[in-house]
């Protein structure tokens, strides 16, 4: 089996990447080629970059380094729940993932997005271009929500459509091919 993590990108108070992550980590765990993880930026609580040394070295002077480059190590394949910020990404996952190098290279990345009318588009195509240059694979399969609210019931709950289900499943299958054919240039 391979390792999934569900990375949330959005720390801010208020936010509702924990309902859109959970549930796609509802449909990820019936999938049975994943060990599947949620990572909560929130908990992981990274500082703004504050190793010295340039993560290639992976030379890491602080626990918390030490932790996320164990946590990210670990895994095979990655999906990105992220809402647009000003056209943009969060700082918090830029930050995520100027912390480590090798841990994230060869490895697929896939984004469920959700924002207003783009449903988080931009900050999907901007984020795409960094995980390019840390030697990942970002996949264009995706699922994008626009007007998410809509999806969100009174008690917080995020509940999906047949056709954001369907698209979350197609992500599911082409991240599996990707993190096969990957974790052999890995090895």
């Amino acid at each position: 089996m391979l390792n999934l993590k569900i990375i949330i990108a959005s720390t801010r108070p208020g936010r509702k990447g924990p309902a859109i992550a959970s549930w796609f980590y509802d449909i990820a765990v019936k999938h049975p080629e994943f060990n599947v993880e949620l990572v909560d930026l929130a908990k992981i609580n990274l500082p703004f970059l504050d190793e010295p040394e340039h993560p290639r070295f992976q030379r890491y002077q602080h626990q918390h380094t030490k932790d996320w480059s164990g946590l990210i190590n670990a895994a095979d394949a990655f999906v990105v729940v992220t809402s647009e910020y000003n056209y943009g990404y969060p700082a918090t996952i830029k930050n995520a993932l100027d912390f480590l190098s090798k841990e994230w290279a060869y490895k697929p990345m896939a984004f469920v997005s959700y924002g207003g009318v783009s449903g988080g588009t931009r900050a999907v195509q901007m984020l795409k271009g960094v995980i390019t240059a840390l030697s990942m694979m970002p996949l264009s399969e995706a699922v994008h929500i626009p007007a998410f609210t809509k999806h969100i019931d009174e008690s917080g709950k995020f509940n999906g459509e047949p056709g954001l289900d369907k698209s979350a499943d197609v992500v599911l299958n082409e991240l599996y091919r990707w993190a096969v054919a990957l974790k052999t240039m890995r090895s």
